[in-house]
């Protein structure tokens, strides 16, 4: 595959960041018209077979993009035109940052997975609110996180809320990074709560009506998984994005760079077992009550339909496609399409 041989005779040599930084302007420029039309074409043959209906929203593809690869909300065009059904852009913070220092993305090839202590570099609501403007082409969900500066988280989210939500086809509460010190205290039930509240104050507010989700992280214990689903249908919260990276090394082959040192959150293939052991918890708690959008690890075919199967409603992909290169989403959407049709026709 003329990707893979690009991957590691060239790319595995330039710095993770510089790569994802020329990456991103090159699908930025597949999402300008009437160039994204041209794309579309050559990527949307099974839309029909693949559309989703959830959120009270049409997604023409299951597969979408995890937050993480368009956090300045500049290349979600381009993204829906190479095959995803939707792009989640963020982590957006109420407050303009540049993140932690660098370097921040290191590559485990041998383990095919990313281990990042970015801490949401982004530009801020305000800059990203100017780039999401309607009509568009992609569904684009935002997630929103705490900013690092911020006194007061409820009024952190609030702010952001208040600029992002009436953009939003759906607004995720980032409350999982283990790149922002504090940040998973509120994935705590009690804190949780207060959160939820905070923005849907807001949201009133603003009388925007939008779907609202929250992002857990994969290092809960399983009974807090329990306690957050029930919380989630107390609320009525329209779904959980299920997973963010862990900070388990566990799964790694691979040993890390010396400047690593633990830091950041693994992402790729060691997080797929326990992306889809979330997946099948928050499922048998939940029922249908709740759209789960499955992310971790989904690096094939086999392993999104293994996800679907398990009870996703959507799923989103990073790692996967940074390895999988341009055509990744629109081979995933073929096999899936397929599979799809064979299971219809033995129903």
């Amino acid at each position: 595959m003329l990707y893979r041989l690009l991957f590691d005779l060239v790319l595995v040599r330039i710095d993770p960041e510089r790569a994802h930084a020329l990456g991103a302007r090159l699908v930025r420029m597949l999402g300008l018209r009437p160039l994204a039309a041209l794309v579309r074409r050559r990527t949307s043959r099974d839309a029909d077979v693949l559309r989703v209906e959830a959120l009270g929203l049409t997604f023409p593809s299951p597969l979408g993009v995890a937050a993480g690869l368009d956090k300045e909300a500049t290349c979600f065009e381009g993204l829906g035109a190479l095959g995803f059904g939707f792009v989640e852009v963020g982590t957006i913070t109420a407050l303009a940052q540049e993140g932690n220092p660098r370097p921040r993305v290191w590559r485990m090839v041998r383990d095919r997975a990313l281990v990042n202590a970015m801490g949401f570099p982004n530009p801020g609501a305000e800059a990203a609110a100017a780039r999401l403007r309607r009509p568009r082409r992609t569904v684009v969900g935002i997630n929103i996180g705490r900013s690092k500066l911020a006194q007061d988280a409820l009024a952190d989210y609030r702010a952001s809320t208040r600029r992002l939500a009436p953009l939003a086809d759906y607004l995720v509460l980032n409350v999982s990074s283990p790149n922002t010190p504090g940040l998973r205290d509120l994935q705590a039930v009690e804190t949780l709560r207060e959160l939820v509240g905070a923005v849907r104050e807001e949201l009133d507010a603003l009388r925007v009506s939008v779907p609202l989700l929250v992002k857990l992280a994969p290092d809960l214990a399983d009974a807090e998984i329990d306690a957050i689903a029930d919380l989630a249908l107390e609320l009525e919260l329209d779904g959980i994005v299920a997973v963010n990276t862990t900070v388990d090394r566990g799964g790694l082959s691979e040993r890390e760079p010396a400047e690593v040192a633990g830091r950041g959150g693994v992402s790729g293939a060691p997080l797929k077992a326990r992306a889809l052991d979330v997946l099948r918890r928050l499922r048998a708690r939940a029922g249908d009550r709740l759209v789960l959008i499955s992310a971790g690890g989904i690096a094939s075919a086999d392993d999104a339909w293994e996800r679907l199967q398990a009870g996703a409603t959507l799923l989103q992909a990073y790692t996967g496609f940074v390895y999988g290169g341009p055509l990744w989403p629109r081979r995933i959407n073929r096999e899936l399409a397929r599979r799809m049709c064979r299971a219809a026709r033995r129903a």
